[in-house]
């Protein structure tokens, strides 16, 4: 049975010390023997972590005792060996790089659907207005390849910070739908959703992202396995690691070599054969 628990989080919240913060989150993580990366930035805080589940989740439940940091919710799951290479804490200027400062999760939520709301949508194959559901798909199109929901929009993307631009370009064939936005743990679709509805789009975001569906739905509606920002490289319907170890899709498909993976966790970090401002939470 796979003992090593593995844990994603984040939470748009204003910290005013993050430098401070970072000292303090990798003394505690690294006493506690966890592995894989904490993002600070001013905006919140983003985390990937693996280890015995007692040590991670007495991490968490230590790090909700800040007022700051009360509202953060995990998505868990399980491998056979950790899989972070060490522990990272860093500050950045976003914990998911947009480069919209205009758009400021911290501030207030787009609003979200919840994964029974969007299975019932989808099942029906409309809304509870009877208006069309268009998914998009807010990942780099590498991580798409891995796998998706069906019939989702997918704008081939390379990097996260060209969303935007690329929202703008398809935004008349969203118009007079619902639109839902996902990501791999929901922390690319909160901005995604607050951006587009700027652009006045009836946008949502999928509460939870994939990893959050997956948990609730399993795999109704998607096609394929998710791809993670660490050595498991993609997860299964049922939160399961889905390849062997050395065995890649990106290797399969490309040749020898050119998976993108890396073993941070960190979306902004470099990782083999793609851009990575990605996001993995």
């Amino acid at each position: 049975m796979a003992s090593v628990l593995n844990v994603s989080a984040y939470l748009f919240t204003r910290i005013d010390d993050p430098a401070v913060l970072r000292a303090s989150l990798r003394d505690r993580a690294g006493a506690a023997g966890l592995r894989g990366t904490i993002l600070l930035a001013e905006e919140g805080i983003n985390v990937f972590l693996a280890g015995p589940a007692d040590a991670v989740r007495g991490f968490v439940a230590d790090l909700r005792t800040d007022p700051r940091f009360a509202a953060l919710q995990t998505k868990e799951s399980w491998s056979d060996a950790v899989p972070f290479g060490r522990l990272l804490v860093k500050v950045k200027r976003e914990i998911i790089r947009m480069d919209r400062p205009e758009v400021r999760p911290q501030d207030g939520r787009a609003p979200a659907v919840s994964p029974d709301t969007l299975r019932r949508w989808l099942d029906r194959g409309a809304d509870d207005d009877g208006r069309e559901v268009v998914l998009v798909d807010t990942r780099n199109a590498f991580e798409v390849d891995y796998g998706t929901f069906a019939g989702a929009k997918d704008w081939r993307i390379e990097r996260f910070t060209q969303f935007p631009d690329a929202a703008v370009s398809h935004r008349d064939e969203l118009a007079g739908k619902t639109v839902v936005s996902f990501c791999t743990g929901g922390i690319r679709c909160e901005k995604a959703a607050l951006y587009l509805r700027a652009q006045g789009v009836d946008a949502y975001q999928l509460d939870g992202g994939i990893l959050g569906w997956f948990d609730a739905q399993g795999g109704a509606h998607w096609d394929g396995d998710c791809f993670v920002f660490d050595e498991r490289e993609a997860l299964d319907a049922g939160l399961a690691p889905a390849r062997a170890p050395g065995v890649t899709g990106a290797a399969s498909a490309l040749g020898a070599g050119t998976a993108p993976m890396h073993d941070s966790g960190d979306p902004d970090a470099s990782v083999v054969g793609a851009a990575s401002d990605a996001g993995s939470a």
